[in-house]
């Protein structure tokens, strides 16, 4: 069986405090974007998980696709498989791809064994490898709260916009983040913009709590954003917290001049 876990990017990102067990509650809308890494899962005599593609950090058995195999195999005696993920979407950019990983991998096992778990409960396992995780067990935009992984729907379709994701060398770690961020309540609503604003009155007042400090960290990550904008983005903008960046554009455009030294991706938006 084989699937393609996609990527997220983050439409507005409020940090709203920190939280007595150290994570953070938050603000933000979750939007699936289909640059996809490829995950496989077959029956074997034992279980195996493999990777290719870019090298993926730690030990394989703290890989996410690893622990979903072992908590579903916990839960319910699953037998072995045989895992093997081509990783595409780059490690530490924001993007969601490890956790979208994790969750496929719920997904895949789900229906390899037949197990009938609903969408709820996938979400229940899929939170407990990480924050936003469960925004994966679904296909479709959403709100997100409390650590990222409290989820409700929202009115919005980005269908027919262009895309283009940039991706310079540097990697930012979320904890590393997190130190520069002062937790605060947002300025606005962030459902009321998503939903009602055109996007292209966005660049005014979608934020993302993360760019102001990061991008005097990484002055080159604030370049981009405006380089995106020069070439015609109706909105550009930090995804999570970096250090992929990302512009949507009402039509097609070639951007390999500008950022072809750099990982990217671009396509239209489901």
């Amino acid at each position: 069986m084989v699937s393609f876990p996609p990527c997220k990017i983050n439409l507005g990102l409020h940090i709203t405090r920190k939280r007595p067990d150290g994570y953070h509650d938050l603000v933000t809308c979750f939007y699936p974007v289909p640059w996809c890494d490829v995950l496989e899962a077959v029956p074997a005599p034992s279980f195996a998980f493999s990777s290719s593609g870019l090298s993926i950090p730690g030990v394989p058995q703290q890989n996410l696709c690893v622990r979903a195999y072992e908590m579903l195999r916990a839960a319910y005696g699953i037998g072995p498989v045989s895992m093997h993920l081509l990783k595409i979407v780059p490690i530490g950019a924001g993007l969601g791809g490890g956790s979208s990983d994790g969750a496929f991998a719920l997904r895949m096992l789900n229906r390899l064994f037949e197990l009938g778990l609903s969408t709820a409960e996938l979400k229940a396992f899929a939170s407990r490898l990480g924050s936003d995780c469960a925004f994966f067990t679904g296909d479709a935009p959403m709100i997100a709260t409390g650590r990222g992984d409290v989820l409700s729907p929202v009115s919005l379709t980005l269908k027919g916009k262009y895309a283009v994701i940039v991706k310079p060398e540097m990697r930012i770690e979320t904890s590393a983040a997190y130190a520069l961020i002062k937790p605060r309540e947002p300025g606005a609503d962030l459902r009321q913009i998503v939903e009602k604003e055109p996007v292209a009155r966005w660049r005014d007042i979608l934020r993302n709590d993360f760019e102001e400090p990061v991008f005097r960290e990484f002055p080159l990550l604030k370049e981009i954003r405006l380089q995106l904008y020069e070439e015609g983005a109706l909105y550009a903008c930090m995804s999570g917290s970096g250090s992929a960046l990302y512009g949507l554009f009402e039509k097609e455009v070639d951007l390999k001049k500008t950022f072809g030294h750099m990982t990217c991706w671009s396509g239209f938006l489901d």
